[in-house]
C-alpha cells in the first residue's frame, strides 16, 4: 500500500509536469549531433521538442534502473548462495532423517521377532 501510494505521490506530478511540458513545447525543434557542422542533415534529427522530453524521462529511467540492479548484484548473489545452503542443508535433514528411521526399523524389527 505505501509503495503505491508513494508512487502516486512521484509519478502523478511527473507525469502532470510532463503533459503540460508536452502541451506547451509542440513547436519543432531540431538536434544536431554533429558538432562540427550544425546543418549536416544526415547527423540532425527534426521532432516536436515534447519527443525529446519524453525521450530523456525514458532514457533517465532505463539508465536508473540498470544502474540500481547492478548496484544490487552483490545482495542477489548473497540470496543465490544462501538458497544453495538451504538447500544443502534440508537434503542433509531429510537423508539424516531417512537414515534416523532406518536405524529405527533396524531395532524394532529384531525385538519384536525374538518374541
Amino acid at each position: 500500500m505505501t509503495k503505491k501510494l508513494i508512487n502516486l505521490v512521484i509519478l502523478l506530478p511527473v507525469a502532470i509536469v510532463l503533459i503540460v511540458l508536452s502541451v506547451a513545447n509542440r513547436h519543432f525543434v531540431t538536434l544536431a549531433l554533429n558538432p562540427f557542422d550544425p546543418s549536416d542533415k544526415l547527423l540532425s534529427l527534426t521532432a516536436p521538442f515534447f519527443v525529446y522530453l519524453f525521450l530523456a524521462v525514458i532514457i533517465g529511467a532505463i539508465l536508473g534502473s540498470a544502474l540500481t540492479w547492478f548496484a544490487q548484484g552483490k545482495h542477489r548473489k548473497r540470496v543465490r548462495t544462501q538458497e544453495q545452503e538451504v538447500a544443502r542443508w534440508q537434503g542433509e535433514a531429510r537423508r539424516n532423517q531417512k537414515r534416523a528411521e532406518d536405524l529405527a526399523q533396524q531395532v524394532i524389527l529384531p525385538v519384536s521377532a525374538s518374541k
